[in-house]
């Protein structure tokens, strides 16, 4: 049989390169795992598999042979003309999908999982169900941070915006230190950085609850209704919107490339109606527009309701806080100021960021009304935060939209002449801001190193374990609200039985107008409503004093006073919905017909009820059971939005005071020599410090 190839130019047939070829890469293979012992060997797994018996010099020998079994498999490769496929799987990508499996891990270590193995002690099941959502929100937001290409290549980017700022040697300096200590917390503060150095614009953005009127004043001032308006709150993904030569509205996704719709497609990404619960996986829009009120460099953003249905949307509201450079936050003339502002312009404040309060549909006050709304909104803000801020009434309704012409001519639209200024001024704010931040945490873990007194890190522990039971009592509470909304749905037969004795021992009046039936019905039906309901709130509220307990423990063990008060933790417990039972119409006298005693009578109103409002009524309760479920759902999200938000912060602290052994000596010779690094490589002048009498624009 002849070769498929000559024998004379030692060339080999395809079955001879095929097998070569699977043979190198098994090879390659091989001595990958071989690197990932070594990696694993010196690694900080929590659960190492390797013991550390080998040293630097036998790893650098190891390796060293490695790459010249490569460098040799690849010269013979290449020499025979086979080419090598190009790798099929993106790293990233094999993260991701990593990431849902380490997801549906941890989901199994809820204590309703592993009863097959064994009853779970009651006391354990708050830390085992804390210690999962915990985990499951880390592994969460590191999934976000790869979606949104956070922090990629960033010392490249620092490299293009050398010539931009004379603040990069400092945001050199503290990407290196962020890294170099794992100070995780801060990295996304430094890619939003980043991403505004990059962007070089300056950002409005609009901030308050739903239905305040930010998509219509944005309309007005944009002079073109292209934003979704109405009482339905948008999805989780800040709009943002600036010039552009033609209409254009781009859309970017998780896990795939932007899109570019016409401007008439904003609505089915952007509005909670066409897009439930962000279910298309929108991560970002982009909104271009040929407005004269759109200077170069000027974007605007409408963010999210707060307070509102879409808790995921508040949630991403409050965390777009950092990116901005110049806030407005609509408070609604209709409802005047809510803890729900307070808390929204004391976070805006305390990122330094410049805050216009506006008060929204303006028009539903008389004349003379509005000076003195307008004045104790002011003084809350002065009496309950510190800030002196004038409150501007605006409106875009009619005649009345002359107030809003006042504030854009006088206050906002002068502003656009010191863009560049401002976004100057904006961005030293944030990374003096991001600065503090880090030494801070390089200070406090020195001091702790140092001046720890016995016992201190036990300490640490019980109040990390705290933290966790805190959070795994927010699935406790979850579970609790589902089962008495689910009571809800079940509850329309026995509360027409209470309902028919209500009308018989009302005196069984046969003479009685329909309007007195329907009255002792309605109220019969609302009290059965009402018990799962405020079994459901008394949880909630039992809830948000236990968060709120456990966030001032470990704030006083960390010596910090910024924890927020049960009030501020309980902002979203309210709003509760109510039984909707609509129009009944009830005929209740034949059933007195013959009736003898109240026995009789029950029986009979209770079957004419049945027959008339029967089906109403069940499909009320029904209504209602799935509406206390969304309520509870949301505003359990909405408290664990805010309980984390305090919580993360004071978990990293807490782990860096527990670490095993402490901190080295040649650690601390690190923290000193980057805290001095810090205080040397800060740029000219002082960064710019927002007081209470400055915070106004």
């Amino acid at each position: 049989m002849e070769p498929a190839s000559g024998e004379g130019d030692g060339s080999l047939n395809p079955y001879h390169k095929h097998h070569l070829l699977v043979s190198c890469q098994y090879v390659d293979q091989l001595l990958s795992d071989i690197e990932n012992i070594l990696t694993a060997a010196s690694s900080k797994a929590a659960f190492p598999k390797y013991a550390v018996d080998i040293g630097p010099a036998q790893k650098k020998v190891v390796e060293d042979y490695m790459a010249r079994i490569r460098a040799q498999m690849l010269r013979v490769i290449e020499g025979q003309g086979i080419e090598r496929a190009a790798p099929r799987l993106g790293a990233l990508h094999s993260i991701q999908t990593t990431l849902l499996f380490v997801e549906n891990s941890l989901e199994e270590l809820k204590p309703k999982y592993m009863r097959g193995y064994g009853r779970v002690p009651e006391a354990a099941v708050p830390e085992l169900n804390g210690l999962v959502t915990e985990l499951q929100g880390l592994v969460e937001k590191l999934r976000a941070y790869l979606a949104q290409d956070l922090g990629k290549d960033l010392q490249g980017r620092l490299a293009r915006l050398e010539q931009t700022t004379g603040e990069i040697e400092l945001l050199r300096t503290l990407e290196r230190i962020i890294t170099g200590h794992g100070l995780v917390e801060f990295r996304q503060a430094l890619s939003i950085i980043v991403d505004r150095m990059e962007e070089n614009s300056f950002e409005i953005a609009l901030f308050g609850r739903v239905s305040s009127g930010k998509s219509s004043l944005l309309n007005h001032l944009l002079q073109s209704p292209v934003l979704p308006v109405g009482v339905t709150p948008i999805t989780a993904v800040p709009t943002r919107i600036q010039h552009g030569s033609a209409p254009r509205l781009t859309v970017w996704f998780a896990g795939h490339a932007a899109e570019r719709f016409s401007i008439e497609k904003l609505a089915e990404f952007a509005d909670e109606r066409r897009n439930p619960a962000n279910s298309r996986n929108v991560t970002r829009i982009l909104l271009e527009l040929p407005s004269s009120r759109l200077p170069a460099g000027v974007v605007f953003v409408d963010t999210p309701g707060l307070g509102s249905l879409a808790t995921a949307g508040a949630a991403e509201t409050m965390a777009y806080l950092p990116r901005c450079d110049l806030a407005c936050v609509l408070i609604d003339a209709g409802s005047t100021l809510t803890q729900e502002d307070l808390v929204t312009i004391r976070s805006l404040y305390e990122a330094a960021i410049p805050t216009f309060v506006l008060l929204s549909k303006a028009d539903l006050l008389q004349a003379e009304d509005r000076a003195p709304v307008l004045q104790y909104i002011a003084d809350h803000l002065t009496s309950d935060l510190g800030l002196r801020l004038a409150v501007h009434p605006v409106s875009v309704v009619g005649e009345h939209t002359v107030m809003l012409g006042r504030f854009l001519e006088q206050e906002l639209l002068p502003l656009y002449a010191q863009q560049q200024t401002l976004a100057r001024q904006s961005l030293r704010r944030k990374i003096g801001s991001l600065r503090e931040g880090v030494e801070a945490a390089l200070r406090v873990r020195l001091e702790r190193a140092t001046t720890r007194p016995p016992g201190d890190g036990q300490r640490a522990r019980h109040v990390e374990t705290a933290l966790r039971r805190a959070t795994g009592k927010i699935e406790e509470a979850r579970l609790l609200c589902d089962k008495q909304a689910d009571e809800v749905s079940e509850l329309a037969r026995p509360a027409l039985e209470r309902a028919a004795s209500a009308i018989v021992e009302a005196g069984m009046a046969k003479d009685a107008p329909d309007s007195d039936f329907a009255g002792h019905v309605t109220e019969a039906l609302t009290h059965a409503s009402a018990e799962p309901a405020a079994a459901i709130y008394q949880a909630l509220e039992k809830l948000s004093r236990s968060l709120a307990r456990a966030l001032d423990q470990a704030a006083q063990a960390l010596d910090l006073k910024d924890a927020p008060s049960e009030k501020e933790l309980a902002a979203g417990l309210k709003e509760m919905p109510r039984l909707d039972l609509g129009m009944l119409r009830l005929d209740l006298r034949p059933a007195f017909r013959f009736a003898v005693g109240k026995r009789m009578a029950h029986n009979r109103v209770a079957r004419r009820l049945r027959a008339q409002i029967g089906a109403q009524v069940q499909q009320a309760f029904h209504s209602y059971g799935r509406l206390l479920e969304a309520w509870a759902n949301r505003t359990l999200a909405e408290l664990r939005s805010r309980f984390d938000s305090h919580a993360d912060a004071y978990r990293a602290q807490l782990e860096r005071l527990i670490g095993k052994g402490g901190v080295s000596e040649r650690d601390r010779e690190a923290i000193q020599q980057d805290l001095e690094a810090l205080a040397q490589s800060a740029p000219a002048g002082q960064v710019p410090v927002l007081t209470p009498q400055d915070a106004r624009p």
